[in-house]
């Protein structure tokens, strides 16, 4: 682990650990006008800005795996280089994206940069769990303190949750670390006992935190069960993970989106896109869907920004006679896109497919309308080299997209970032979980119920028991959770990662290999450990 890991922590990381020896009196400093650990940990208000800290370092995670200059095998929850999602920009057009083998290696920024954000969370997260037991805090009771930790624990297991899909076995930190016990012969620690921790962890939450979130971007316990659920798929459990699911499900607060509502309610749509217009994405803006979600404010001091319309969004701005991003959904830059395998999942009139969900054309400035295609024959747009046509251009102006995180600001349509609030995890991947559940328990006509329950609010056809499937789950996981989901981690942990990618994905699966089921762990991470070696994975 790295020693500048410990240093930033907390709200935002604005405070810093006490340095020195702090057990001598003599070497103690009383600041007066700085925010430090003490003073922070002194009190419920103290520790609820230190919480602040931790969602604001969630938040800085996923703008940091949302972006564009060095997209390899991530992109929206790590999910490029898979069966279904693709990389249509190629910043060199001579090394396209899917063939940078010896580009994609343990010295590349984003590893080293995503390894460090997580771990200067599970420092944060560790030392809100230890001094929160400290017997001078003013608790109300004993129930205001376990949700602060509930809250502190669940984030720390959604840490280690990226870390064990993204590196497989890493070390295991659950104690505060300070002068006293930093260590620079750090062990890679057996994925299956982290996980062991994760499941600690997220029990503890599911027990203490409350049933619905107290703010708009908090947990509750149904994400902590969401989560657990996962978790027991992974581990070969799935009785335990339809258990969860089920109770995430069952939460009264909680139901899918079947009827209209919000700030376009009375505009032309379909329900299951209400719930991505700003206004309405936060579980107290009526979605009752959003397990967990991420609130922006532009101009706002804390409110930030997310990526995800520059990064979803295609160049439909690019097109001659479209001078702004108004009728665009904004100006997109296309990072990530599904391809023809992904967008061929749909029936006619799913709504997940309409007009409303996809771009499926866009109006030029003088009412003409462009439509988008995936047909070959009529790219527009930029092309990777290669012979023509290309099984997918690169920057294509009119490929369909979602509109998912179409974002408009009106003053600036152009401007580069975003601003809606984003729906992080909900319900309907929950529901999906408990159909994989249900089917690897032979409860192919649950199974069917389950999946059904997301299809049908969508226009979809029901389908049958004879019909669920590994196969099919994994292809409505795609249909549902487009441009959401860690579909990498889905593919990873059904073991499915390499088989589909080779087999859907034209444009990475000729060049993937055995070792991209895991990334380099960072060089810098290894030098760093000078007292101890720690083993690089398998093959980079």
């Amino acid at each position: 682990m790295k020693s500048y890991i410990i240093v930033l922590i907390g709200i935002g990381f604005l405070f810093f650990l006490p340095l020195g020896c702090s057990e001598q009196d003599f070497l103690q400093e009383v600041p007066k006008s700085k925010l430090t650990a003490e003073q922070l940990y002194s009190s419920p208000s103290g520790f609820q800005l230190a919480l602040n800290g931790l969602y604001s370092g969630f938040r800085t995670f996923e703008r940091l795996t949302v972006r564009g200059d060095r997209e390899v095998m991530m992109g929206k929850g790590l999910s490029l280089a898979t069966d279904y999602y693709y990389a249509p920009i190629v910043n060199n057009p001579h090394i396209p994206w899917a063939q940078r083998g010896s580009y994609i290696n343990s010295t590349l920024p984003d590893f080293e940069i995503w390894f460090e954000q997580l771990y200067q969370m599970i420092l944060a997260a560790n030392m809100i769990i230890h001094r929160a037991e400290n017997p001078d805090i003013p608790w109300s009771d004993e129930t205001q303190k376990n949700e602060v930790v509930a809250e502190a624990r669940l984030i720390r297991a959604w840490c280690y949750r990226h870390l064990t899909f993204l590196w497989g076995d890493v070390p295991l930190v659950t104690e505060e670390i300070t002068g006293v016990n930093f260590r620079n012969d750090w062990e890679r620690t057996a994925k299956r006992e982290v996980q062991s921790q994760m499941e600690e962890d997220l029990l503890f939450a599911e027990q203490h935190l409350p049933p619905v979130q107290a703010n708009a971007g908090s947990t509750s316990s149904a994400t902590a069960q969401h989560y657990l659920a996962e978790l027991y798929l992974i581990l070969g459990r799935p009785d335990q993970a339809e258990q969860k699911a089920r109770a995430a499900i069952n939460n009264p607060n909680y139901k899918l989106i079947t009827e209209r509502y919000g700030v376009r309610a009375n505009q032309p749509g379909v329900p299951f896109m209400d719930q991505f217009y700003d206004g309405n994405a936060l579980h107290q803006e009526g979605n009752t869907e959003a397990l967990w979600a991420i609130p922006y404010s532009r101009q706002v001091q804390g409110g930030g920004f997310n990526r995800m319309r520059r990064a979803w969004v295609l160049w439909y701005w690019q097109n001659p006679g479209i001078s702004t991003g108004v009728q665009t959904g904004g100006r997109g830059t296309g990072w990530y896109a599904f391809n023809k395998h992904g967008f061929d999942l749909y029936e006619a009139d799913d709504d997940r497919y309409s007009e409303f969900a996809v771009f499926r054309y866009v109006i030029k400035d003088n009412g003409d309308t462009l439509y988008t295609t995936t047909n070959a024959d009529k790219y527009i747009g930029a092309f990777a080299i290669g012979s023509f046509p290309p099984t997918h251009p690169d920057r294509p102006y009119n490929w369909p997209s979602t509109r998912k995180w179409e974002d408009v600001y009106e003053e600036n349509p152009v401007d580069d970032q975003g601003y809606k609030d984003q729906p992080y995890l909900r319900l309907a991947e929950t529901f999906l979980l408990l159909a994989e559940a249900q089917y690897l328990q032979g409860k192919n006509e649950l199974a069917a119920q389950s999946i059904n329950s997301v299809r049908t609010r969508s226009n979809a056809s029901a389908i049958t028991a004879a019909d669920v499937s590994m196969e099919f789950i994994l292809e409505e996981r795609a249909r549902e959770l487009h441009a959401e989901e860690h579909r990498r981690y889905t593919l990873l942990r059904t073991g499915t990662y390499l088989e589909r990618t080779r087999r859907f994905n034209e444009q990475s699966g000729p060049h993937i290999a055995d070792r991209d089921t895991l990334f380099p762990i960072p060089q810098a991470v290894i030098d760093a450990n000078i007292d101890k070696e720690f083993p690089q994975n398998p093959g980079w």
